[in-house]
């Protein structure tokens, strides 16, 4: 049985940032290629960020410059480093697989940024 379990998220106001982890249960996540997804109300769930087993890394327009997705393949967790946020990064953001696996999905961790 796989679990992803994500943390970090909270209340921040606009221009702060938030540092979001993602720790796997399984080793087979240590060379996997991992996204972070969000959802927004009212809002299909989207990929904001991914990176390859060798550490590459893509992101959505709307984030680039200012997310950074990393990962530590040891233990295994992916990380999502949020800078200079925006009241539409508000969302619940979840971590899987790229391409998602959909039994993979957590309970994912809000983000609020407002003033």
């Amino acid at each position: 049985q796989v679990q992803l379990v994500e943390s970090g998220g909270g209340l921040v106001q606009p221009g702060g940032s938030l540092r979001l982890s993602c720790a796997a249960s399984k080793g087979i996540f240590s060379v996997a290629p991992m996204g972070w997804y969000r959802q927004a109300p009212e809002k299909q769930r989207e990929l904001v960020a991914r990176i390859g087993s060798g550490g590459s890394t893509n992101y959505a327009d709307s984030v680039k410059g200012r997310f950074t997705i990393s990962r530590d393949n040891a233990k295994p967790t992916v990380y999502l480093q949020m800078s200079s946020l925006k009241p539409e990064d508000t969302a619940v953001y979840y971590c899987n697989t790229y391409p998602v696996r959909q039994n993979y999905w957590g309970q994912g961790t809000q983000v609020t940024v407002s003033s």
